[in-house]
């Protein structure tokens, strides 16, 4: 499951559509909460396993399909019971899954589907923590439940988070709701309380995309082990849905807060039903309104948070004299160097912080006297650039600076560690995946591992373009300019004339093999013929392949339980391994076979790609469509390579303002006996190793240029 945060500090009260509400009317409450749940089309597509072209066509040819009960003309809104008799009765649903039933009670929710997801999991901490009462109260009538439960569930919430916590505000437990809290509960025993609120909110994520801001598990994990395996008591100021702190293992107190109430309380019920370590929640703005802070409360092992950039209504006038600011006041610009400060006024003496920052507070000239005070005092021991790709905003090479607070009278690290992984992207261009998080990972460790090692004196060998100790006395300059790539020396350009050479050689061999797996002409009609028509083949769709048993059609989520690499759509498009990271979930994940079939379902390209023994295994990533052919009935060549079709592709595919959308159910293919499907599935395996070919040589040629370039320029390669 993808991890998400808010982009910026939300304010103090909601104005989101799933923000929680408490009915002021008993009457009105009641009847709301016993609102029938209700489907879209992309939701009743997803129930009958089909494409919503299906759903449309259904809505067209059948009269007594289910008339529309909310929403507007363009997205309109279905009872979900009216939806799934309707299925049933036409074959098309034999049961509706059970994660599919807890899942509309939540979308469907009168007070949106944050409180739903709070009532959820607050029933779900009881299930966990006091099992024995939840089977008393859920062992009688739904009104007699509702007297049972509301107490139960408010001592449970208290025992874990103290009486101070913000998950109050979702509403009395009405009689209405009892089926959702029993359902929800039966999810439990299928996927662990854990998973099943997992799985709920990964939904709700994936629902209101613009909303949150994705923090990818891979980076969640790097900056849990820069904190440290000693990070016992840990805070996040700024906490999302708690998806750093989720990553610190072994941690016996979590301290989490955040400006939206809803984010705080959903934060505060995914690290509860993750371990039985105490979590204490709050909801107000950490800078202007810090829960936590000293004396009152203890200083913590670690601090980790990705804080809202570039916010200029922080408090910079009413704060001016915090005394958190130990390092100087921020420019109204420099929220980022408050929250700095805000997270080392909370560590005890040597806790370590780790903050997800914009490049730009390394260079900023407004931030260049805290800066210098932070090198000084040596509070600031590293600057890690990030590859683009890493975290919202995709197009900017994020930074990781990892702080400590310093001991009095210790001595102040002689240098700063500055760490460059831009150039470890598995993908050109940036977007989500594309940060290559095995090999970012292990370069920051290392380089971390042997700072920490070296004490105030640290000797890190320096690694050309990677990695350096920089002597302080070095950055206090007129710009105090912390970005990597500026102090680092340059790597060999393309690693050297050797390297170069290499890359020469190989370009040489992928040239003549593409040449001699260049396909031949197709045989001219003579010149005293007019040419033939096209032979006319009966044909056949991918849907009624699947509903024949000749195949089997899956969806990719890029989700599941393990450490499986995760094929995405920009693996499938480039003939590239996989490169994506698995999101945490309960359920395995599907894993790919070898004879597969490869679908990317947006975009309207044209790929098809067979999984071959190199890629099988992997996880398939969300947007790709796996189809998995009856070896005694099908090619998996012969079925790729007509799915290639561009003409093919133009009838199956859906138009909208920004995308195209691919309907794999109606790509054709014709009705030919094995023995013919394997002449034109070798034809088609011949095209795809010609097309690899050139993919390899046009990424070589691109190598030895640029590497020529480099090595010209800095004169590593001469002229003559």
């Amino acid at each position: 499951m993808p991890e998400q945060k808010p982009p910026t500090e939300a304010p103090a009260t909601p104005s989101t559509p799933d923000a929680p509400s408490t009915p002021t009317d008993t009457t009105e409450a009641a009847s709301s909460e016993a609102a029938t749940p209700e489907v879209t089309a992309a939701e009743i597509a997803r129930l009958a396993g089909v494409g919503r072209a299906a759903v449309s066509n259904w809505r067209r040819r059948h009269a007594d399909f289910p008339r529309p009960v909310g929403g507007t003309d363009t997205s309109p809104s279905f009872a979900l019971a009216e939806v799934t008799g309707w299925l049933r009765a036409q074959g098309k649903l034999a049961e509706v899954p059970l994660r599919e039933r807890v899942w509309q009670y939540v979308a469907s929710h009168p007070g949106g589907s944050v409180a739903a997801l709070v009532k959820a999991g607050s029933a779900l901490l009881l299930v966990r923590d006091r099992p024995m009462e939840w089977l008393e109260a859920s062992a009688v009538s739904d009104a007699r439940m509702a007297t049972l439960l509301a107490p139960a569930v408010d001592r449970v919430l208290a025992l874990r988070f103290g009486p101070a916590h913000p998950l109050g505000a979702t509403g009395p437990l009405r009689p209405t709701a009892m089926p959702f809290l029993r359902a929800a509960a039966e999810l439990a025993a299928e996927l662990g309380t854990r998973g099943a609120f997992e799985f709920l909110l990964g939904r709700h994520l994936e629902a209101n995309p613009r909303q949150y801001t994705l923090t990818p598990d891979g980076l969640a994990t790097l900056m849990a082990a820069l904190a440290g395996p000693s990070a016992r008591t840990v805070l996040d100021p700024a906490c999302g849905t708690g998806s750093l702190l989720r990553a610190v293992p072994g941690a016996t107190a979590r301290y989490v807060q955040d400006s939206s109430p809803e984010l705080a309380s959903l934060a505060a019920l995914r690290l509860a039903l993750q371990s039985d370590a105490p979590v204490r929640a709050a909801a107000a703005d950490s800078l202007r309104a810090d829960a936590f802070a000293r004396p009152a409360a203890e200083p913590v092992d670690a601090v980790l948070c990705h804080p809202p950039f570039n916010e200029r209504n922080w408090g910079h006038e009413e704060l001016a004299y915090d005394p958190r600011w130990e390092y100087g006041l921020p420019a109204r610009a420099e929220s980022e160097l408050a929250w700095v400060q805000h997270a080392l006024a909370h560590l005890r003496e040597g806790g370590t912080a780790v903050l997800l920052m914009p490049p730009a507070a390394a260079a900023r000239r407004s931030g260049r006297r805290i800066r210098a005070d932070l090198l000084r005092r040596g509070a600031l021991r590293a600057v890690v650039a990030l590859p683009a790709g890493a975290a919202p905003p995709y197009g900017i090479p994020l930074h990781l600076w990892v702080l400590r607070r310093p001991a009095p009278h210790a001595a102040a690290p002689a240098g700063l560690l500055l760490v460059d992984t831009t150039a470890l992207a598995d993908g050109p261009g940036p977007g989500p995946g594309r940060a290559g998080w095995a090999a970012v990972h292990g370069a920051v460790e290392e380089a971390w591992t042997a700072y920490e090692r070296g004490g105030p004196a640290p000797d890190v060998p320096d690694l050309p373009g990677v990695r350096r100790v920089v002597p302080v006395v070095e950055l206090l300059d007129d710009d105090v300019d912390l970005t990597p790539a500026r102090h680092l020396p340059p790597p060999a350009a393309g690693g050297g004339v050797a390297e170069l050479t290499a890359v020469r050689d190989r370009l040489d061999s992928t040239l003549t093999r593409a040449a001699r797996l260049t396909p031949p002409a197709p045989p001219a009609a003579p010149p005293d013929r007019p040419a033939a028509a096209p032979a006319r083949l009966p044909m056949t769709t991918v849907g009624e392949l699947a509903r024949a048993g000749a195949l089997l059609l899956s969806t990719g989520t890029g989700a599941g339980a393990g450490r499986a690499p995760v094929l995405t759509e920009y693996d499938v498009s480039a003939g590239t391994g996989p490169t994506g990271t698995l999101a945490a979930a309960a359920e395995a994940p599907l894993l790919t076979a070898p004879g597969d079939v490869v679908v990317p379902l947006t975009g309207g390209a044209g790929v098809a790609r067979v999984v071959d023994a190199a890629t099988a295994g992997a996880a398939l990533g969300r947007g790709l469509q796996l189809l998995r052919p009856d070896p005694a009935a099908l090619d998996p060549w012969f079925l790729a390579g007509f799915l290639r079709a561009t003409a093919n592709n133009r009838r199956a595919s859906s138009h909208a303002s920004t995308t195209t959308r691919l309907d794999v159910r109606r790509l054709e293919l014709p009705r030919l006996p094995r023995t013919e499907q394997e002449v034109y599935g070798a034809r088609f395996r011949a095209l795809a190793e010609f097309e690899d070919a050139l993919r390899l040589a046009a990424r070589l040629g691109e190598q030895l240029v640029q590497g020529l370039y480099d090595g010209l320029s800095d004169g590593t390669v001469r002229p003559e």
